[in-house]
């Protein structure tokens, strides 16, 4: 088994168990906040991360800076994170707390949009690609998740799901050369 399938097999059970919470409460806009706010902390410090992550440092510490970390969050997102740390699930907590963003997604008809781009785009080039996804996929909205790579050297390419639309200038190369070849 993968790490991946094995960080799959535990973090969607949490992931669902934290949305089933979240419905109850009627939180589910909360919860994603206080989960994109702490994915956002983690991504932004690779000290917290190390922190989180090192088996060494002890489960009463971890909640001790989690909860810091979370004070302005949810008590019973605070609460969920400190029994995924009793659980020993800490390790998998990036990759739970991702499931549930994803399940909110799949709740509210959103679709993620993961875009490459050669460079940063307007606001305007950012409502086109959302339309163009909104058309292709019929989501109700679409949420977008921008990364730059000058590899490209111009254009976008654009993941929804398993589809890839390839606009980029690379892509484009690439193409006339399988075609130049072809002849």
């Amino acid at each position: 088994m993968s790490a991946t399938t094995l960080a799959s097999e535990i973090a969607v059970p949490y992931a669902q168990a934290l949305m089933a919470l979240a419905k109850d409460q009627s939180k589910t806009d909360q919860f994603g906040d206080d989960a994109n706010a702490l994915l956002d902390l983690i991504g932004a410090s690779s000290e917290l991360k190390d922190f989180l992550m090192n088996p060494l440092v002890s489960a009463d510490a971890k909640k001790g800076v989690l909860q810091q970390a979370c004070a302005d969050s949810d008590p019973l997102f605070a609460n969920f994170l400190k029994l995924v740390i009793d659980k020993g699930r800490v390790v998998f907590l990036i990759d739970i707390l991702k499931q549930y963003r994803a399940l909110l997604r799949s709740l509210k008809g959103v679709v993620l949009a993961e875009v490459t781009a050669a460079i940063e785009l307007t606001d305007e080039q950012k409502s086109a690609i959302c339309t163009r996804v909104q058309a292709m996929t019929g989501a109700q909205s679409v949420e977008l998740s921008v990364t730059l790579d000058p590899d490209l050297l111009g254009g976008v390419i654009i993941k929804v799901g398993s589809q890839i639309v390839d606009a980029s200038l690379r892509g484009q190369l690439r193409r006339l050369s399988l075609q130049l070849g072809a002849v």
